[in-house]
């Protein structure tokens, strides 16, 4: 039931949960699929599903998510207690130390106005198991009826899985414009040391995102940076999966809809992403900021959870257990991933470059120097080539056959590949990435 377009009850069952360890390569028995709608629920304690699977008819079943109310602008986050109070009445703040210090002023303002507590509890560096669970457990200490993740992708990820746990209401507020995470109906569970678990699915999609675009201003380039890069897997991804016979995040075939979003974030990412970066450069919020935000995070979210994920994210997936890649951003790794996708397409030759030429622009790694890695690492290679084609994955989507060998080859090309298109156009040489431990 809808009441205002709230919500009048959050819904009850358990999350749905594929998982994949930490090691390189390796499987956990109950893995897959990556749909939520093919694989019964999964509470984390006590152990796997049934492997029992729902029939969808591919020809007549379509589906769409969407968060209940989204709110962008300059300086909305004196606006979050008022969009807050609809949808609760005693609040859990989750944030770091260093955005807290950010927004306690405008958001304690706005609270004090709309008459609510500001309780806060800090977080650590990702979403792991851990952490969400520690959360459930303030939630349930403090009595509280909504969870607000304040921050990046990881904070976010963390309050929606804990409040679907704990069965309250759960609210985005990103502080930078660096994933589509934010609006979607799951979460990402990282070990400790950044390694991918799991995705976690859940019924319904965040009650409130919020984001204040002149805090994205103020935030470091590399920010944005990042999310442009996880939003232009977002069209790749779903033309992919639109042409073959997946399904999405959402539970069914993409709709046009879904489709024409997705096109629509890669556009204004195109045409906006070089001059909103010197806006974030100046600090200064500006149309072009405005719609590269709103590709960022509102487009590509509905985009890649209504119009599917493919080979750019499970790419991602395998990167993240590679040492040598720890310390790069979700969006820097989508982007390896997505220009691998083109090869592995057969995509046309300027189509290829020209995503060279922008990426390289904007800032983004497009060759294996530049995450650490190099053609020699075959072993590695290999390892991130059979954890991105595991049964269920994301690339399965991709509207042909993808082994962990073609993997491997098209991983392996975009070295050569990329240096001579920069060359070609003048553009600077990859600089080598040096993880961080």
């Amino acid at each position: 039931m809808h009441l205002g377009g709230i919500r009048t009850a959050p819904h009850r069952s358990r999350s749905r949960c594929v998982a994949r360890s930490g090691q390189l390569g390796a499987e956990r028995p109950w893995n897959r699929p990556t749909t939520r709608w093919m694989m019964e629920a999964h509470d984390r304690r006590n152990g796997p599903p049934a492997a029992r699977r729902k029939v969808l008819s591919m020809s007549s079943m379509y589906a769409l998510s969407s968060p209940a109310h989204y709110v962008q602008g300059k300086n909305a986050i004196a606006e979050l207690g008022k969009h807050l109070s609809a949808i609760g009445t005693k609040p859990l703040l989750v944030a770091d130390d260093v955005v807290w210090g950010i927004v306690e002023k405008g958001l304690t303002e706005g609270f004090e106005a709309a008459s609510l507590p500001v309780v806060r509890v800090g977080f650590g560096r990702f979403a792991t198991p851990e952490a969400v669970d520690a959360l459930v457990q303030a939630i349930t200490d403090g009595g509280h009826d909504v969870i607000v993740g304040l921050g990046g992708g990881s904070a976010i990820d963390a309050a929606k899985a804990a409040g679907h746990l704990a069965e309250v209401r759960w609210a985005s507020v990103p502080t930078a414009a660096s994933s589509d995470a934010p609006t979607s109906a799951l979460s990402v569970i990282y070990t400790e040391e950044g390694e991918f678990i799991e995705y976690r699915f859940f019924p319904h999609n965040p009650d409130l995102v919020l984001i204040d675009t002149q805090l994205v201003a103020e935030a470091p380039d590399k920010f944005l940076q990042a999310g442009i890069g996880d939003a232009l897997a977002t069209y790749l991804e779903a033309r992919a999966t639109d042409r073959g016979q997946g399904l999405t995040m959402a539970g069914g075939r993409p709709t046009k809809s879904a489709l024409a979003l997705a096109r629509l974030c890669w556009d204004l990412l195109w045409e906006n992403s070089l001059t909103a970066l010197d806006a974030v450069r100046s600090k200064q919020v500006t149309p072009a900021l405005e719609a590269v935000v709103e590709a960022n995070t509102l487009l590509s979210g509905l985009g890649f959870e209504s119009g599917g994920l493919a080979a750019a994210h499970a790419i991602h997936n395998g990167l993240t257990a590679a040492p040598q890649t720890h310390g790069l951003t979700h969006g820097q790794k989508v982007n390896i991933g997505s220009l691998t996708q083109l090869v592995l397409e057969g995509a046309p030759t300027q189509e290829i470059e020209d995503f060279i030429v922008f990426t390289t622009r904007v800032g983004l790694p497009n060759t294996l120097t530049e995450i650490g890695l190099t053609a020699e690492d075959t072993a590695e290679l290999r390892a991130v080539a059979e954890a991105a084609t595991v049964e269920g994955e994301t690339i399965h989507n991709m509207p042909f056959p993808v082994t962990a060998e073609d993997v491997v080859a098209a991983l392996t090309s975009i070295e050569q590949l990329s240096r001579r298109v920069r060359a070609e156009h003048g553009l600077p040489e990859p600089v080598k990435h040096i993880a961080e431990h």
